[in-house]
Formats: structure tokens, sequence, C-alpha cells
């Protein structure tokens, strides 16, 4: 008597390897950051997003944390890398503050996507920050109080005048995200800059 046929259970589906698959995972998870959340994304729905298996994340990263986490410094470390070069370069103090927005809107339109993420994340990983001095605000802080003392704008708490300065292109990078400013940012940057000026010129 045969011996009846035995199942072999379906195997699940492997994904097979994808090459460069760190920036498809990476562009994955902006995308689910920005429109879900960091919390609410998984590391499977980014991997599914990515066209990657869920391995294939973990291969570059421990997790979304370690992920989101390295995408906003990024940002963050250019940032300060930026204004720090604009604001302590030669020239007068409207060159330089021109020089600094014009980097910040270059840095904005050349990867919206990935500049939004940090835009909306300040609140999530800035306090990590508080005690680095490389950071974008406490660079912004240390060169306005710089300029404070040397007598190039009126005296005054340092961290306020940053606060309103860094708000003028922050909040127009926010309506940007959400439509309410059209073209890309560095059409801005000579108002934006003006307005920077007359904030730091204040009383």
């Amino acid at each position: 008597m045969a011996r009846p046929a035995t199942l072999t259970p379906k195997q699940p589906d492997k994904k097979p390897r994808v090459r460069n698959a760190k920036p498809k995972i990476e562009r994955a998870a902006l995308k689910l950051f920005i429109h879900e959340g960091v919390d609410a994304a998984t590391t499977r729905e980014i991997a599914d997003k990515a066209g990657v298996s869920e391995g294939a994340l973990y291969r570059h990263y421990k997790g979304k944390d370690e992920l989101a986490l390295s995408l906003f410094q990024e940002t963050h470390n250019r940032l300060s890398q930026l204004l720090t070069e604009a604001l302590t370069g030669t020239g007068s103090l409207d060159a330089k503050v021109h020089a600094a927005v014009t980097a910040y809107c270059n840095l904005a339109d050349e990867d919206f996507l990935l500049f939004s993420f940090h835009l909306v994340s300040l609140n999530r990983y800035l306090p990590y920050d508080k005690r680095r001095e490389d950071d974008p605000v406490s660079v912004t802080e240390r060169i306005i109080g710089g300029l404070m003392d040397a007598g190039a704008i009126p005296k005054g708490d340092p961290s306020l005048k940053a606060a309103m300065a860094l708000g003028v292109v922050m909040q127009a990078g926010q309506n940007k995200i959400y439509n309410r400013l059209p073209g890309p940012l560095s059409q801005h940057a000579p108002a934006l800059a003006r307005a920077v000026l007359a904030v730091l010129k204040s009383t």
C-alpha cells in the first residue's frame, strides 16, 4: 500500500537581498516617520516600504530609534557646521546673516524630506543636545553673545535673541512643510535674512 504523501509546510517568502538597501531604508523611514510618527512606525513597515527584508534594516541599525536619531543628527550636525562657517566668516553683519540664512534655505531645498524630519523632530531630540556646544542653537547663542560683547548689536539676552532669530527661518520651514509657503525655501532667503537682521538689531 502506498504511503500517503506528506505535505511540506509552506515556507514564508524571503525577500532577496537588495543592493544599496541602506538609502532605501532611510527614505522609507523618513516618509513613515513624518506621516505616522516615529513611535507609530514599525521596523516591518519600514522594511516593506523600502522593499527589503526586516533583517536588512537590522544589519545597518539596531532598530528604528537608532535609525531615527541618525537621520535627525545628519541634518543637525550639518546645520551646526553651516551656521558656524557663515556667521564666523569675514564680512559685515549683514553679509554674515545673509550667508547663514541662505545656507539654511539651501540645505532645506537640497533634501526637503530629510530637512522636514529634522524640523518636526526638534522637540523629540533637542533635549539630548542641551549639554553640547556644537548644536545649531548653542552655536547661534554663542555667536550672538559675541556680537553683543563686540557692540555689533544691542545688548540683551543671547538666548532670547537666538530663539527669535531662529524662529524666523524655522517657522518659514514649518509653513513650507504644510504647503503654506510656495516654491523652494531659498527663494525667500533675502526676505528672511532681512527679518533676522531686524531681530538682531532690535533693542
